[in-house]
């Protein structure tokens, strides 16, 4: 049996304002390509369908679009939901959905209950964990205590491996949205800390065949049986060029036989660009940025005017702007300090030079000693 092992789909998500729907559909029913390239059998989708617990009609349109592609190529789908997703939609009927062969596992007590495939070796039961928020978990896991992600996924591993130990001879596959001890995070993952305890051990997910986990963006090797998928885009400036795919993953008669990378396509690349404005508007070195999604990052020593229009003049795709320039040097002193018998021109004076990196000039300290008078004589007719 041959598996696609992808998660953290966050289908609705926005990079800095800007909608991405249509590239998250492109990629993502571009997976149907690989299924039948490949031959899978079953694509399995560990968490983080959605980027938000109650996504937009639009989001769920492409998911619906997506899930009938991937069926239409032949796959069974497996999907479990992540710490974006609300558990309860994302299950809503998910009876007449097995039918069809899409099977969401969002119930917490039912997480010991798998999907049960064959093929010539045998049975494969792939069980689906939910994200098991601590709080919430160790109450419907009957736990007394267990405040923390290492304690809940503990306790859902007891009941994965005692469902198990009454399949005899039946491969296993196990779908999980939580950080294992080992992995490396990203800048777009939600934080899933709670009470400072977060990190899984590895070992937590011991005597299955093979571990596809989710909720860490980069794709990564825990071990030969456990592995991250990532995101399929980036979704942030901190993953610009990260190479983004999906695993297969190959069953024989003797459990893991073997795991594969597919790189996917990236419709539209990020791009971090650093210099003065003038530089990056005229630099034909920078040409091919023009059809990417853009952080620019500017290193003029003063704040120049309207860089967001003018960058995009060049940059259509410019999503994200900072300004680096020094500003004002800081001097040591204290507030107090520094503001101590200093008029009120003055102190607005410093900070037109603390935002713009540039002193004010005679016109603008006219125009902010106008305004000064005006506020007083507002003051004093009070």
């Amino acid at each position: 049996m041959r598996l696609l092992h992808t998660s953290d789909w966050h289908i609705g998500r926005s990079l800095h304002g800007t909608d991405l729907l249509a590239e998250q559909e492109s990629v993502l029913g571009g997976l149907a390509a690989v299924v039948t390239s490949e031959q899978v059998d079953v694509v399995v989708i560990a968490g983080d369908v959605y980027d938000r617990a109650v996504p937009s009609a639009d989001a769920t349109g492409v998911l619906d679009r997506v899930l009938s592609r991937l069926r239409a190529a032949g796959a069974t789908v497996v999907l479990t939901p992540g710490n974006h997703d609300s558990a309860r939609r994302l299950g809503f009927a998910s009876g007449l959905l097995a039918v069809s062969g899409v099977h969401v596992r969002a119930s917490t007590p039912a997480l010991d209950e798998p999907v049960l495939l064959s093929d010539e070796h045998g049975e494969v039961a792939i069980y689906g964990l939910p994200f098991l928020e601590p709080e919430v978990a160790r109450h419907e896991l009957g736990l007394d205590d267990g405040r923390s992600h290492e304690a809940v996924l503990t306790a859902a591993m007891d009941r994965v491996r005692a469902d198990l130990f009454l399949r005899p001879g039946a491969r296993s596959v196990l779908l999980a949205h939580a950080f294992v001890g080992g992995g490396v995070a990203s800048e777009s993952e939600r934080d899933i800390c709670v009470g400072g305890v977060d990190l899984v051990p590895a070992s937590v997910f011991d005597g299955v065949d093979y571990v596809a986990l989710g909720h860490l963006h980069r794709p990564q090797t825990l071990s030969p049986r456990m592995r991250y998928s990532g995101s399929p885009m980036s979704y942030s400036f901190g993953e610009a060029g990260q190479e983004k795919l999906v695993w297969l993953v190959d069953l024989d008669a003797a459990g893991l036989a073997g795991v594969r990378a597919v790189p996917l396509p990236v419709p539209r690349p990020l791009t971090v660009l650093t210099g003065e404005l003038a530089d990056l508007l005229a630099d034909p070195g920078h040409a091919a940025a023009e059809e990417h999604f853009v952080s620019a990052r500017l290193t003029d020593a003063a704040r120049p005017a309207d860089p967001m229009r003018q960058l995009q003049a060049r940059f259509p795709h410019c999503v994200h702007l900072e300004w680096t320039g020094s500003g004002a040097a800081a001097d040591g002193r204290s507030y107090q300090e520094r503001m101590r018998g200093r008029s009120e021109l003055d102190i607005a004076g410093e900070f037109v030079a603390h935002v713009r990196g540039v002193p004010a000039s005679a016109a603008e300290r006219e125009l902010l000693s106008r305004a000064l008078g005006a506020a007083d004589r507002v003051e004093a007719g009070r």
